[in-house]
This record gives structure tokens, sequence and C-alpha cells, in this order.
């Protein structure tokens, strides 16, 4: 801060106060502007009026850092393992009295508990920082600009950042992976570059424009007054629960018919391949299912491949569809469809050689 003034010529006097500054906004009136307060002495010597006396002060405006990472939309990203791409999005606002540039991180939750709840428990892959340079809310990987930095944000400017992942394949329904945006003060001036590191003045106040960290409030992955702020935002799988069971019973054999049939050479097996889905897990499609048998067995192509049957009190029932196939000693059949909470079978029979 700078301080002038000029001595004033009288004793008696009445002051009068104008104060001249530079326009403010919601971040505080702009850092190194200077404000300057000029006081006004009118005064009489022997009923006659004099000249006027003035003294001025002014002061240099101080750079006050701050700045606020949300997340946008407070709530998980659903994902599929596999898929890529996927998408959370944060909006980093300038709330610092000048212009200012930010370094990005995009980082990964260890553990603990995520965003929305539940405990973090994988990483997500490939991870990559862009800036919604249309301003649409909506990440487009042909327009939005990759970036590890924010450029030249005003006062009071805010920006929105995608943090796009990949998902890795394997993950079970419900994991979690959690995310954090963290972005730190860097100097602006250079359009295009990213400026030097902010430095915050230590020491008593000087006649220049200095600099005082006032982030006061911790984000989620900083600490207070370190320039910086942060935010998470956390993916959760959505995924089919699948188990299988593979059981066989014997129809009949040559012998004793279907009366109380051994597992002789000549006797029916019948097999099923039983799928479920787990309750509150996605819908599983196009499920295929492929069996090789072993050269002690033949196919029996009479009975055929029922595909989609399902299981009454643990039993599987012979009504499904005609539609799988044997090739070359491997029986197959696709489920086309599996909702949460459901079973469908694939089943056939075979005779033992």
């Amino acid at each position: 801060m700078t301080r002038t003034s000029k001595l004033l010529g009288a004793s008696s006097a009445v002051a009068l106060f104008a104060l001249g500054m530079t326009s403010a906004h919601a971040a505080g009136t702009t850092a190194g502007s200077t404000i300057t307060n000029t006081a006004t002495i009118n005064y009489q010597v022997g009923g006659i009026s004099q000249n006027a006396t003035t003294a001025s002060d002014t002061i240099t405006v101080d750079r006050k850092i701050n700045l606020t990472v949300a997340e946008v939309g407070n709530a998980t990203t659903t994902v599929t393992p596999g898929s890529v791409s996927q998408v959370t999005t944060f909006t980093v606002t300038n709330t610092t009295n000048a212009p200012l540039d930010f370094a990005l991180e995009a980082g990964q939750q260890t553990g603990g508990t995520a965003a929305h709840g539940g405990t973090d428990s994988f990483d997500v892959t490939n991870v990559r920082m862009y800036v919604d340079t249309n301003n649409n809310g909506t990440f487009e990987s042909g327009t939005d600009t990759l970036v590890t930095y924010l450029d030249e944000v005003a006062a009071d400017a805010t920006r929105r950042v995608f943090i796009v992942s990949d998902v890795p394949l394997g993950l079970t329904n419900g994991a979690i992976a959690g995310v954090y945006l963290k972005a730190t003060a860097r100097e602006a001036g250079t359009a295009n570059a990213q400026g030097a590191a902010v430095t915050q003045t230590t020491g008593a106040n000087t006649a220049g424009m200095d600099t005082v960290f006032a982030d006061t409030v911790a984000g989620t992955d900083d600490s207070v007054r370190d320039a910086a702020h942060s935010a998470r935002d956390d993916y959760t799988v959505f995924a089919a629960a699948l188990s299988v069971t593979k059981t066989s019973r014997i129809i009949d054999d040559p012998v004793n018919g279907t009366t109380n049939p051994k597992m002789i050479p000549g006797a029916t097996i019948e097999y099923c391949i039983a799928v479920s889905n787990g309750s509150g897990a996605a819908s599983a499609t196009a499920i295929g299912v492929n069996d090789p048998l072993p050269t002690t067995v033949t196919w029996l192509s009479s009975f055929g491949v029922k595909v989609d049957g399902t299981v009454s009190s643990g039993v599987c029932q012979a009504d499904g569809t005609t539609a799988g196939t044997h090739n070359a000693g491997v029986v197959s059949g696709t489920i086309a469809s599996l909702p949460q909470g459901t079973t469908k079978t694939v089943l056939f029979r075979a005779t033992i050689n």
C-alpha cells in the first residue's frame, strides 16, 4: 500500500471527504488498482474565504487469491465395465480479484468413503481433462480441448472441466472409483502459456501489490491457504451379476427304460446350463453358452438344444425354444436377454457311449 499526503496550511477548518476508486465486482476491487481519498479544507480569514487546501491518500489494492472447485450434478456417474470416455464434470471459479491461470490435477481416491457413499474400490484408467470449449455443458471429444491448465481466467469467471476416463473390465456390480479435480492458482498474463507459481507476500504490507492466500476453506484434497481447491466425484459400476450352474439327470437307459434308470452305456443324460442374474444388477444381453462334449457321450440330435428355458423348484424344465446348435462336438446356445433377478437355461441331451 502507498500513502501520500499534503500538509495543511490552516488551523481552523471543516473537512469534506471525496472518495475515488475503480469499480468492484464479486471477487472484490481489482488487484493492483489504486484507491485515492481526498480531503478538502475550506476556511476564512477576516471573514473572507480563502483558497481551499486539499490532502490526498492513495493506496494500492492487494491481491486476494481464492478459488472454488465444485462437482456438477451431485450424483455418481454410472458406468459399465469395459466402457470408455466416461465423463464426470466440475467447475472452477476464480474468486480472486485478478485474472489467474490454474494448474489442473485429476487424481484418484485411494480407499475410503466415496463422494456419494460406498467405498472406493478400483481405479479408472486413461484419465484426462478437457475444458468445455463451447460452454454447452456436454463433453464433445471433437470440440472440447484437452488441457492440463486453465488459461487466463478472469476474476469471477467460471470454467467447466470434464474428467474423462476408461473403465476396466471384470468389475462387479456396485464397485466405485473416486476421482478428484484440484486447481492451483498460477500467474496470468501470457496467453496460451501456464504462468509461474503464485507466491504469497511475507512480512509487513508493502507499497506495491501484495498477494494474500485467502482460501480459508479446504477442498477434499488440498489444505487451507495453499492457493488451491479441490472436489470429488465418483464412478459407480452398473454391471450384470451372472452365475452359472451346470447339472445333469438321467432320463432312461437301454435296460431299465425310465424306471430307476442307471448311468450305463446307452443311457440318456439331460444336461442343463442355468444362467442367473443377480437382483439389482444390469440386464445382460447376447449371453453365449458353449459346452464342448467329452468323447464319451454323443449329442442327441432328435432332442435338439433348447434355449431360454426355466427352472422350477430347482429342476430345469424342457420348455425352451429349440434354437441352439451342435457343431464339431460343441453345443452352443444364445440367451438374448437376462434381466436382473432372473434365470434362463440352455438344455440338451446326450447318450453315454
